[in-house]
């Protein structure tokens, strides 16, 4: 089921995917809080998403997951003001030292100049960095903030919701729209064995919600986890 383009998953979580590059955003709802996982290209994305989801909610974003640092994921971050950010471990650092090259990727993907320019001056660091995990509150429901090891990234976060079905949000460790995306900030060798712990953290009855793409089930982690294991010759 759609309304206004988001995708309802399961009671109080859904998801949207952007025109810009498909990338994934997800809302997840409890009693006293709205998680949002990831928050786009840029500024005017991110305010619009704020938009959309407090009509959707019909309340303000009290949080904000960040699954890893790429610009697509996270400019549009500083548009949510007062919200709680989380990330994986050494997000912070990464932020913190690819902030020059960020705007660089964005425009060399297509984003506009200038926008770029304005998210990287605006970024936001997050407050609460997740080494293993960290349980959020959002009041009636809680959410797993899982940092499941290396791939991506060295500091990709997964959000694992509870519930009939549980739902995964997988960040890039998981994409149906194209092969997984291994830049000099991935971690080929350990890849494998986080997918392995994203299925044991969501199980076989999981929608797991890549980062670009449409949603997906435990077969289809685990075949892209033996492709990648293939690929970079590691069992």
């Amino acid at each position: 089921m759609t309304t206004d383009g988001w995708e309802r998953l399961a009671p109080g979580v859904a998801r949207r995917r952007l025109p810009f590059l498909d990338v994934t955003i997800g809302v997840v709802t409890g009693d006293d809080g709205v998680l949002v996982i990831d928050t786009g290209s840029t500024l005017a994305e991110g305010a619009q998403l704020r938009k959309q989801v407090t009509a959707l909610t019909g309340r303000p974003v009290t949080d904000i997951a960040l699954t890893h640092g790429h610009f697509d994921h996270v400019f549009g971050a500083a548009a949510f003001p007062g919200a709680r950010i989380h990330g994986g471990v050494t997000l912070d650092t990464y932020l913190d030292r690819e902030r020059p090259s960020l705007p660089r990727d964005a425009v060399a993907y297509g984003a506009d100049p200038a926008s770029a320019a304005e998210a990287a001056a605006a970024l936001v660091r997050p407050g609460n960095l997740v080494a293993g995990h960290h349980e959020l509150d959002l009041g009636g429901r809680h959410v797993l903030l899982v940092h499941p090891g290396a791939g991506h990234t060295m500091h990709d976060l997964a959000v694992v919701v509870p519930g009939t079905p549980p739902v995964v949000f997988c960040g890039d460790l998981v994409e149906e729209s194209g092969d997984p995306q291994a830049g000099p900030d991935a971690a080929p060798d350990a890849w494998p064995a986080t997918l392995d712990k994203l299925l044991r953290l969501g199980g076989e009855s999981a929608l797991y919600v890549p980062g670009h793409g449409a949603v997906v089930d435990a077969r289809f982690v685990r075949a892209q986890r033996d492709a990648l294991a293939a690929r970079f010759g590691r069992p």
